[in-house]
């Protein structure tokens, strides 16, 4: 039976769009006896899967946490090989992505990147920016109090150059000067690893976000697992402030 198939037929409430802290990587690792790196590719792999059951349920937006803000502070050994792993993915697996109609965004601090990896990124985005089955966007060297500082600085230039009165700044100003904009907000975060927090993530898109913790570690993360949160999601009612319907 396939993914869509075992979800409830019956219920339209599957996410439109899914946002996953992939944590756990280097704690799979480390229980298997193995190298953090080896945690890291099997992450990737988990990742690879985990797109063809969102095509599969016909999700329309992937969103997850790659590389935090955070994440350079890590031992420049594990940063380098992150870093390797993204060129690797970049190079091998973009073709894949666009014979397969996934358009490919990213969003984060591309300064702090080399720049060889911000030309993958480019060439990736452009070669797969007219694609629409479903749009994965990767959040690199990211986190969301530096995108609102970013967008707040983007904001207080327009008003410098006399093109935005601050009467006129809103919610919408804000959010076009987000890095996702252009995305809608995520229906449903997934976190992996057994932490209960989102760690910077997306905390402006998150607002109304339902949230689903699970003690399982990222690698390990199976299509049954994936059933279990969209079951959990389908069971919730999302009221966005308003009382509970009688």
């Amino acid at each position: 039976m396939s993914l869509a198939a075992s979800i409830d037929a019956g219920d339209v409430s599957v996410p439109r769009h899914i946002a996953i802290i992939m944590d756990g990587n280097s704690r799979w690792a480390k229980a298997a006896g193995k190298s953090s790196r080896h945690g890291h590719q099997k992450g990737a792999n988990a990742l690879k899967k985990l797109l063809e059951d969102c095509r599969g349920l016909e999700v329309e937006y992937l969103t997850v946490y790659a590389f935090s803000a955070e994440n350079w502070n890590r031992s420049e050994y594990e940063v380098s090989y992150l870093m390797d792993l993204l060129r690797h993915y970049l190079k091998k697996e973009v073709r894949q992505l666009h014979e397969n109609g996934v358009r490919l965004r990213f969003i984060g601090d591309r300064s702090r990147l080399a720049k060889e990896i911000r030309s993958d990124m480019e060439i990736a985005e452009k070669l797969t920016r007219q694609n629409s089955a479903l749009t994965l966007t990767v959040a690199l060297s990211y986190g969301g109090r530096q995108e609102m500082v970013r967008a707040m600085q983007s904001i207080a230039q327009a008003v410098k150059d006399c093109l935005l009165l601050p009467e006129n700044i809103d919610e919408q100003i804000l959010i076009q000067s987000l890095d996702t904009a252009g995305l809608p907000d995520p229906d449903l975060l997934i976190r992996t690893g057994g932490e209960q927090r989102i760690s910077n993530f997306l905390l402006w898109q998150s607002a109304y976000t339902e949230f689903y913790f699970t003690d399982t570690l990222w690698p390990d993360f199976s299509v049954d697992h994936f059933k279990e949160a969209i079951a959990s999601f389908q069971q919730r009612e999302r009221r966005y402030g308003a009382r509970k319907s009688s």
